[in-house]
Order: structure tokens, then C-alpha cells, then sequence
């Protein structure tokens, strides 16, 4: 303590420039001057609010510790700057501890006010502004809390529908493959009885039960054209050797891939019953690639599964390292739906990017907030870009689209609650302040943004050691 400050000091700082001679008087009989030294801390969090401090010189910084992560709000050497017991007008509403930690980065002279006589000024001075902070204060964590719940089931909705859909159509592929390999089965039987009937014996069966198509060179698809002509080959020749409904037989064989080649082997097997050995055959195949249909359906629905997984964490603990490629890849997944056919998806992941202690299912709601409000900047078309790399101690996610960028008098405030550049009805601004919490207040990290027409890049920075 340097002892008292004296009314003129007062008035020339700007949070007490308004106030006539008897309060700025007032405050002075009731405060003191301390001085702290580099690194001195003036109050901590969590100990009890006693004194409102103001900057008369010096500089210092707030820092919060949220969930052990120490996040630096703001650094200042403006005279007038306060912080502290900035609640006290509340009184006995919440308990009054210091919310933040005061640090004198360099030598530092501030004005102590006490907490119960800075309540007593603002009440008595400013009765109708003490009800309007006291609504504001209650308000805005009360909204908070709805807000943050709000967020998250709109999120889990978006996912939910994405998710269904996707699954949708593998679902519904394997149903109908199902149903129609009970109906092919039972042709098969039938085709063998008919073989059966005419008299072919155990040798030839048991030579067209081993027949098998030649399997397709890794690397080689054929065009439709190559296709058409293949069909008609085998069509010609089916009928030269008396196969009834040669041409309606051939497009099914030569997409198990018989040919002309693999006809003459079954020819050689059946001898006189070619016909009855080529439809038994054709049910085969069908059989066969029915089959396969089904397991690449449900392969489809397992990929989906481990990314909604993936995505949701549901196998994890809250903190834990994780490896961002797999994070951002499960959102890409649950997203796709919203990924537009004129939207190009290109990514570049840095391979030597360790794991990083993150809280998982909430930074893949960061990734959602940000990919979706860069597809809705792009109107369904242009490049979505996702990159990782190694800042220094730090891992890099950089989003970035092709869209109509932000206006650069919006750029300091898309962080800001309930700011929104989206039309009434589009959008709420929770994303952008939710998504910087996350980041910032949870894992000690920060986000960045730089925006040009054509070329807006969201950068997210997250500590690759565990604070």
C-alpha cells in the first residue's frame, strides 16, 4: 500500500470521468494505491472478491483457469482498465470470489476500491442500472445454459438425419438383394432338377459345380461399349449352340464375367444338356453376386457405424489423445449428406502430426459448426479444404472454402453471442461462440479466421501437450 489518490487522478481516468466532485471525493476516502511488481499477482481466482482494482499505470494481464486450462481473456496498459470483485454489486445473489487472476506484467500501480463499498456506490448512485446488470447477469447465464443445450441437440438432429439417410440406401440394398437371393436359390434347385431329369450324370454335375468365372484383373473396368459388345458375343453364341433365350441370359453372365472362353468350358462339362447347364449356371451367378451385394451393403453400414462412433466418442474417455485425421474424417462421414455434388472435398493431412490431448466429441462439434457454415458460404458449390500441420508446440486445423468470405467489419465479432451474418430464420450465432469456448476455454487453444472474397480460412489451434 502507497497510500491515497486524489479526486483530479480519479476524474482523468475514463471509468470514473463522469462522476461530480462529492463521488470522485467519495472514492477517494474509500480506496488505496498498491503497487505491484513484474509477475505480481494483484487477485486470484477463486479467492475471495474484496477489492474492485483499476490500472492508474503499469500493465496487466486477466487470465481464467477453465478445467485447468490457464486462457490469458486480455493484456492492457490503458489507465482506467478494472478488474476484480467487478460483481459486487450483486451482494449476497452469488457468492463473491474473484472470477479471473490479475497479473502485473510489468511494475504496476492500481486503486483498490473495498467490494462491499463499490456495491454500496453502484446501488446507491445507479439503482435503476444495478436491476438492468443484475437481469442482464441472470439472464445471460440462464440463456447460456439453454443455449449450449440447444446447440448440442441441433447438432445431434443434423447428424441424426445425415446419418440416417446414408444408412438408409445400403439398408435398403441389402433388403432387396435378400429378397431376391431366396428366389434365386430356389431357381438354382429347380435348374438342377432339371439337369437332374435329363439324365446328366454325377461326373458332369460335379464338372459344372467347379466351374468358376475368371476373376477380373485388379486395375480394369470395362466401358459400357466393351460391355455391349461382350453381351453380344455371348448372345451369338449361346444361340449358335440352341440356348433358348440366349440374349436375355447373356447380360447376366457376362456381368459374373463369362465369356465366349468360359462358355465353351461349360459346353464341354454338360456335352448334349448345354441349355440347362447354362440357365442352372445363370442362377448361380445370381446367387453369387446377390450375395456380394449384401456384404458390401452391410460393409457400407459397419464404415457408417465406426464413423458415428468415431464421431460421437462413445467408446472413449472425456480427455484423452486422439488422432485429428480420424476426428475430422467421422464428421466428413456424418456430413456428407450436406456435401453438395458441385462440392469439391480435398484434404491434406500432415502423416507426422502426433496425437493431441483433446476432449473428442466436442472438438467434432467444432468441425461441424465450421464445415457446415462453409458449405453454406459456397451455395453448394466450390472447394471445401481440411488441412492439419505442426505449429510449433501447437497442432494446426485449418477450414477453409471457396465462398463469399466475411465482411471485414464482421470479422471481430463472428466470435461474439448470437452474432450472425445468416438471414432471420438461417441462423442463430451460436456455432462461432460455442465452437471458440470449446477451443479456447476447453483445451487452451485458439481460433483464428482470415477472410477474402473466394478464400475464408478458420484455423484452429489446439496445445500438443497435456496444461
Amino acid at each position: 500500500m502507497s497510500g491515497t489518490v486524489s479526486p483530479e487522478v480519479l476524474r482523468g481516468l475514463f471509468l470514473f470521468e463522469d462522476l461530480d466532485d462529492e463521488k470522485l471525493g467519495w472514492l477517494s476516502a474509500c480506496g488505496h494505491v498498491v503497487e505491484y511488481p513484474e509477475d505480481g499477482v494483484i487477485c486470484a481466482q477463486g479467492d475471495p472478491a474484496e477489492f474492485l482494482y483499476v490500472l492508474l499505470d503499469g500493465e496487466m494481464v486477466m487470465t481464467q483457469n477453465v478445467r485447468d486450462h490457464l486462457v490469458e481473456v486480455s493484456r492492457t496498459d490503458r489507465p482506467g482498465t478494472y478488474g476484480g470483485a467487478v460483481q459486487a454489486y450483486l451482494g449476497d445473489k452469488i457468492e463473491q470470489r474473484y472470477q479471473h487472476t490479475l497479473r502485473a506484467t510489468r511494475p504496476a500501480r492500481v486503486f483498490a476500491i473495498p467490494a462491499r463499498k463499490f456495491a454500496t456506490a453502484v446501488r446507491k448512485w445507479f439503482p435503476m442500472a444495478t436491476h438492468l446488470l443484475e437481469g442482464v447477469f441472470f439472464g445471460m447465464t440462464n440463456s447460456r445454459r439453454v443455449v449450449d443445450q440447444v446447440e448440442r441437440l441441433t447438432a445431434l438432429g443434423t447428424i441424426t438425419a445425415g446419418l440416417t439417410h446414408e444408412l438408409n440406401n445400403p439398408a435398403a440394398a441389402a433388403a432387396r438383394a435378400s429378397a431376391e437371393l431366396g428366389e434365386r436359390l430356389l431357381g438354382a434347385q429347380a435348374r438342377l432338377a432339371d439337369l437332374a431329369a435329363e439324365g446328366v450324370d454325377c461326373t458332369r454335375l460335379s464338372a459344372l459345380a467347379s466351374l468358376r468365372p475368371a476373376p477380373a484383373r485388379p486395375g480394369t473396368r470395362r466401358s459400357p461399349l466393351e460391355v455391349s459388345d461382350a453381351e453380344d458375343e455371348l448372345g451369338d453364341w449361346l444361340e449358335e449352340h440352341g440356348v433358348a433365350d440366349a440374349w436375355d441370359l447373356a447380360p447376366g453372365l457376362v456381368a459374373a464375367g463369362i465369356g465366349t472362353g468360359q462358355a465353351g468350358e461349360v459346353a464341354r462339362a454338360a456335352g448334349d444338356h448345354l441349355p440347362a447347364a447354362v440357365r442352372w449356371l445363370a442362377e448361380v451367378l445370381e446367387v453369387t453376386q446377390l450375395q456380394a451385394e449384401i456384404s458390401d451393403a452391410m460393409g457400407r453400414i459397419t464404415a457408417l457405424l465406426d464413423s458415428a462412433r468415431q464421431y460421437s466418442q462413445l467408446d472413449r474417455a472425456a480427455y484423452l489423445r486422439a488422432d485429428l485425421r480420424e476426428l475430422l474424417d467421422s464428421t466428413l462421414t456424418m456430413l456428407r449428406r450436406k456435401i453438395g455434388p458441385d462440392v469439391t472435398v480435398k484434404t491434406d493431412y500432415d502423416p507426422g502430426l502426433p496425437p493431441v490431448p483433446v476432449y473428442a466429441a466436442e472438438l467434432n462439434q467444432v468441425w461441424t459448426n465450421l464445415i457446415v457454415n462453409a458449405l453454406y458460404a459456397m451455395q453448394g458449390s466450390g472447394t471445401l479444404s481440411i488441412r492439419t500441420a505442426r505449429d510449433n508446440d501447437h497442432a494446426l486445423v485449418e477450414i477453409g472454402d471457396t465462398g463469399t468470405g466475411i465482411a471485414e467489419e464482421d470479422l471481430d465479432r463472428i466470435f461474439t453471442p448470437f452474432f450472425t451474418t445468416k438471414p432471420v430464420g438461417q441462423g442463430t450465432g451460436l456455432g462461432l461462440d460455442i465452437s471458440w469456448r470449446i477451443v479456447a476455454g476447453r483445451h487452451g487453444g485458439d481460433i483464428r479466421v482470415e477472410s477474402l472474397p473466394g478464400d475464408t480460412r478458420f484455423r484452429v489451434l489446439l496445445p500438443l501437450n497435456e496444461r
